[in-house]
Parts: C-alpha cells; sequence; structure tokens
C-alpha cells in the first residue's frame, strides 16, 4: 500500500483529531479487504473462482485438469464449426480445423487461472467480485495456420478469379460474328484472410466475407450493335439520289456481300464510354462515290436556239428548240456523312447529297439580253466521195455543236462540248489517221467538223487558242463547191479527244451562238456564228506550198484473207509539204492582232492489202483492178 504524506497548515503543529481517526479507519478497512481476498483465494486455492467462462462453458470451482476435461469435451468448435463463404451462386463450408484453426487450451487455462490471483491486491478482489456478481468470459486462445487458410482461399480463388474479357464484334465475309464481354473477379486473399481470423476469432459459426476485386471491361455489351450489323447485311444497301425522275442514272444496290467487304468494326471512346463503331473503309467508299459521281455529274446545259435570219420575214431572234436544264453534281463529303449515318442507323437506303446548278442562259433568253445582232462568220465544208461511215460521223459530231452558247470573253474546248465518241452515242466506224497510220476506227470523219469549225473561227477573226494538223494532206480538206484548191491545204484540224483538242477564244461582249447545218445529198458542212458585230475585218495571206516532197512508192501487204490476185487499196498517197498561212485582224482601221498558222505534212504512201501469191501487184493497181 502506498500513503501520500499531506503537508501541515502553517499555524498548527498537530493534525486535526478527525483527519487522524480517517486514517485510522482506512487502514481498518483495507486491512478486512486483505483478510477477506486471502480467504477468498485459500477457499478456491487449486479451483477456478467462481463465475468464469470460456467459450460458453462454466468453469466455477474446475480444477485446471478438470477444466481441461470439460472444455475438450465440450468444446468441439475447431472440429465441428462450420464456416460458410459465399459468391454470387457458389458456396463453400469449411471446418474452422479445415481452415487451419487449433485451440491452445493450456494457454488458454493459464489465461483462466491467471484471473484473480496474478492481478495484484485490488485487481485480484475486482476480478473476484465481478466473476461472483456478473460473470467473467475469457475468450479462448487460438492459433490459425495462415499457409492452410491462405491455400484454401486460393482454391476459391481459382474458381472465382477470371479474366476481364472485352466483347467481340467483327466481320467473317458477310458473317456477323459477336461474344459478348466479361466483367473481370479476382479474389484479394489477403483481405479475405483478415475476415475469416476475425470470424474464426469468434468460436461460432459465421460466414466470411469474401474480398473480390471486380474489373470492368471496355465494352461489356455490343449486343446491339452485332443485331444492327446483321440487320444492314439482311439485304441490299441502296443508294439513290433526290426526286428521282425518268431517264435519271441509279438506284446503285450494294449486295450484302459487297457491302461486307467495304465495312470495318473499330472499338472508340465516346463521351457515353467505349463502344463499338460501324464504318466505311474511306478508300472503298471515295471509289463506289467517284463511280456513282461519274453517271450523276452533268455540267448545267443552256438553252439551245438558232437565230432566225432566213424566210420571207425573219425575227433576227432567238427560237428555243432546246430547253435548258440544270447541272448537278454528287457533294461526295456530305454523301459520305449521309451513308455513315445511315449505316450506324441500321437503315438499308440513303440519299446522295446533290447540289444543282443553274443554267447560264434559260430559256427566257432573247437575242438583245445575249447581245446578239446577227451572222458575223460562216464556213461551208465539202466532202464529196466520203463513205456511209464517214457521213454518218460527221453528222452525229456537227449536230453536238447546234444551238451552242458560248460566253463573252471564254475559251471553247471542242472536247468539253462533243462528249464521247463511241459507238453508242451514234458514231461508226470509219478511216482514221492514228499512230502514223491511216486505220479504221470509231468516229472516223469527226475531223471534217472540227476542220470546219477551226475555219469559221479563223476566218471569223476569233484567237485561236490549240490547233493540231493532220500528219498528212487529206484531199477532203480541200475541197470546195466547184473542185479542188491546194490553198485550203494548212487550215485543217484534227482531233483526239481528249489528247489532241481544238479550242479558240470568244474575245467579244456578245454571247457566240454556233449552228450546224449537214447536207448529205450536198457532201456539205455549213457552220454558223452568230454574236454582236464589233467591226472586225479579217485578212488572211497564204504563199502555198512550198518544200514539196513527192510521196513514196506505193506499198503493198498480204493480207490471208484475200485470195491470190485480189487488191484492195486501204491507204492513200500525199505529197508532204510545208505552209504557212497568216491572218491578220483589222477594227476600225487598226490591227487588232496578227497570227500565222504553220504546217508540216509528211510525204504518204498508198497502201495496198493482196493476196498472198498475187503476181505483180503494181499492175493491177495501173489496170485500175484494185478496190477502195
Amino acid at each position: 500500500m502506498t500513503f501520500v504524506n499531506v503537508p501541515k497548515p502553517e499555524r498548527h503543529t498537530e493534525l486535526p483529531a478527525t483527519l487522524t481517526g480517517l486514517g485510522i479507519a482506512l487502514v481498518a478497512f483495507f486491512a478486512g479487504l486483505l483478510t477477506l481476498s486471502g480467504g477468498y483465494q485459500l477457499l478456491y486455492a487449486g479451483r477456478i473462482f467462481p463465475g468464469i467462462r470460456m467459450a460458453g462453458v462454466d468453469l466455477s470451482g474446475l480444477t485446471l485438469e478438470q477444466a481441461q476435461d470439460e472444455l475438450q469435451q465440450r468444446l468441439i468448435y475447431p472440429q465441428e464449426g462450420q464456416i460458410l463463404f459465399r459468391h454470387e451462386d457458389s458456396l463453400w463450408v469449411a471446418t474452422p480445423t479445415e481452415l487451419g484453426m487449433v485451440f491452445d487450451i493450456e494457454t488458454s487455462l493459464e489465461n483462466v487461472d491467471r484471473l484473480g490471483r496474478r492481478e495484484g491486491l485490488l485487481g485480484n478482489l475486482a476480478t473476484q467480485v465481478n466473476a461472483w456478481e456478473t460473470g467473467l468470459t475469457v475468450p479462448p486462445v487460438i492459433l490459425i495456420d495462415e499457409r492452410i487458410a491462405q491455400s484454401y482461399l486460393q482454391k476459391i480463388a481459382r474458381e472465382i478469379d477470371r479474366p476481364v474479357q472485352d466483347a467481340q464484334l467483327s466481320l467473317n465475309g458477310s458473317e456477323v460474328v459477336y461474344t459478348p464481354g466479361q466483367t473481370g473477379a479476382l479474389l484479394d486473399v489477403e483481405a479475405s484472410l483478415e475476415n475469416l481470423v476475425a470470424q474464426l476469432s469468434t468460436f461460432r459459426d459465421g460466414e466470411v466475407e469474401l474480398v473480390i476485386e471486380q474489373q470492368a471491361p471496355l465494352v461489356l455489351d455490343a449486343g446491339e450493335q452485332a443485331a444492327r450489323l446483321r440487320s444492314l447485311l439482311s439485304e441490299p444497301f441502296v443508294l439513290t439520289i433526290p426526286d428521282m425522275a425518268a431517264g435519271d442514272p441509279g438506284p446503285w444496290p450494294i449486295e450484302p456481300q459487297v457491302l461486307a467487304g467495304m465495312l470495318y468494326v473499330q472499338k472508340v471512346e465516346t463521351e457515353e464510354g467505349w463502344q463499338f463503331k460501324i464504318g466505311l473503309e474511306p478508300q472503298a467508299l471515295g471509289d463506289l462515290l467517284a463511280r456513282i459521281s461519274g453517271e450523276v455529274d452533268r455540267a448545267p446545259e443552256n438553252a439551245r436556239f438558232y437565230f432566225d435570219d432566213a424566210g420571207p420575214a425573219p425575227t433576227n431572234e432567238l427560237v428555243l428548240f432546246q430547253s435548258s436544264r440544270p447541272g448537278r453534281v454528287v457533294n461526295a463529303a456530305d454523301s459520305q456523312v449521309a451513308i455513315l449515318q445511315a449505316i450506324q442507323d441500321g437503315v438499308h437506303s440513303v440519299d446522295l447529297v446533290v447540289e444543282l446548278a443553274e443554267p447560264q442562259v434559260g430559256d427566257e433568253a432573247t437575242a438583245a439580253s445575249l447581245s446578239i445582232s446577227g451572222l458575223v462568220s460562216s464556213y461551208t465544208s465539202y466532202f464529196r466521195g466520203s463513205s456511209a461511215a464517214r457521213l454518218q460521223n460527221i453528222e452525229a459530231a456537227a449536230s453536238r455543236f447546234h444551238g451552242v452558247l458560248i460566253p463573252p470573253f471564254s475559251t471553247f474546248s471542242m472536247s468539253d462540248a462533243i462528249g464521247d465518241v463511241s459507238l453508242e452515242n451514234g458514231y461508226a466506224e470509219a478511216l482514221i489517221i492514228f499512230n502514223g497510220q491511216t486505220i479504221t476506227g470509231v468516229g472516223g470523219g469527226v475531223c471534217q467538223v472540227s476542220t470546219t469549225l477551226f475555219r469559221t473561227a479563223f476566218y471569223g477573226g476569233y484567237p485561236i487558242v490549240e490547233r493540231h494538223e493532220h500528219a498528212y494532206r487529206v484531199y477532203y480538206y480541200e475541197q470546195t463547191a466547184t473542185g479542188h484548191d491546194a490553198l485550203l491545204a494548212g487550215l485543217d484540224a484534227t482531233v483526239y479527244f481528249p489528247l489532241v483538242d481544238l479550242k479558240f477564244t470568244n474575245d467579244r461582249p456578245s454571247w457566240l451562238l454556233m449552228e450546224t447545218y449537214f447536207n448529205r445529198a450536198n457532201y456539205t458542212l455549213t457552220w454558223k456564228f452568230y454574236s454582236g458585230d464589233d467591226g472586225r475585218s479579217v485578212q488572211v495571206t497564204n504563199l502555198g506550198l512550198r518544200n514539196v516532197v513527192p510521196a513514196p512508192e506505193p506499198r503493198f501487204v498480204d493480207n490471208p484473207a484475200y485470195a491470190p490476185g485480189a487488191c484492195k487499196q486501204v491507204d492513200y498517197p500525199a505529197d508532204g509539204a510545208d505552209i504557212t498561212v497568216t491572218r491578220s485582224v483589222y477594227r476600225d482601221g487598226t490591227t487588232m492582232f496578227s497570227d500565222s498558222i504553220n504546217t508540216h505534212y509528211e510525204p504518204w504512201q498508198a497502201v495496198y492489202e493482196v493476196g498472198p501469191g498475187t503476181h505483180d501487184p503494181a499492175a493491177l493497181v495501173s489496170a485500175g483492178l484494185c478496190a477502195h
């Protein structure tokens, strides 16, 4: 016992009588407690104090040996207890022993024996009183082999753990391949072990919370996109142009197998998270739109007129014979957006974005509105002796230019106006010059048209931007109304679209109206220019042929298709020569411009095809026995 010395008051040399009495009483009280506690311990010497329990087993008054027997008989929790683990629909049940738990009965009894005996006077007394009045429960001492517990939890982990898997969406040909995603799961063994130890320490059955980390995939479910893709490939995807009318191109169906080859499926991050995007390969889509544009796109077409300046009562006004037509062009960028949106929406058709362009000259145009006052240039060419096929081509080509209008101060390209020279567009096969040879080709005779146009522009005083001569002199282009004029050499113009073109400039402030008139009976083509007369005049000087080179001797070629003695002329002789034609254009007595047309013609050899074994084919030619 520890006593505390209390300082005496300054004015008193002796303790008060009341304080002395209190000290005597305290000493007597503690002496009584000591006697009582000592007697209580003697009473329960070698036995456990009343009121002490362990894991529900009352150990009051038992010796340590008796308590050990009692606990061994009644504390069967390690062997028969049940610990439950649960995850989703799976359950695992194990005994504490299977989980590595051992009941340390000796250490537990040492803890029991220590109560009320080894805690000091007051501690012993307090424990004895508490045990007597309310009872004391001593927790059993358990040992857990964490290796066994971890092993059990790892066995559970092998059943729980699963890798995270993104949903998979792809195309195998036109087949949609879809696999749903999977949320990953990973058992946290260490955290779950802590929960297990806490439950085992209660010495009671119970459920242990498993700590599981969930791992979400980027895309768990793409079922909607897969269904949309399957629907998209269930029938053709159709492209159309808005407000289709009779004669318009389209529609353009894309079969599922073809569409599947153009599609791609890509995982992308959006504001709503990761998802699969269905799109079209840019190159494939661009190629498709380019092909469709070739069918849809067209330049605006001005109205076509002729100028009424003939007959007994000419009006000198424009007469409409073909209405104008707006142009249109596929807007590839906006069409791609529309197509991609339709693909992503899962619909099966979409209108392309087509932009319209109004023509410069509508049906209501008048001669005054276009500043056309009358005829400013005209030329007629002759082509007697032309074959039926050549006549057909001249007529077909010339008709493309009848009523065509050329804006002021613009350059006209024959190639742009004539379109495709093909059998489908009314042309026939006839003789053409190609790669230094006269051969049969589609459109032979079109150069009669280009030559006539060239001369109309040349004599009308219009600047010539591009003109090409033939390889050799063609006598069609030197014909006149009454015969032949060598001074027309050097004023021909060959074309081979789109590589070789004829171009001239309308350098007047008025529109230029062209009219063409083909006369099969007279073998003539007349070209007329109507515009505003600005008072210009043209002077042409032709000094004639020079450096003339005679044509080579004829060449004879065997043709296995001919019988011996048969002969046919397939190419015609022409002398080579150089020629220069000079032009001066005047207005109001002042020279506007001067230019020269320089032409070089190669000497050309006649070619005859003969049957193999033909003797002296030159004699057949001399006798006029070779067909033409």
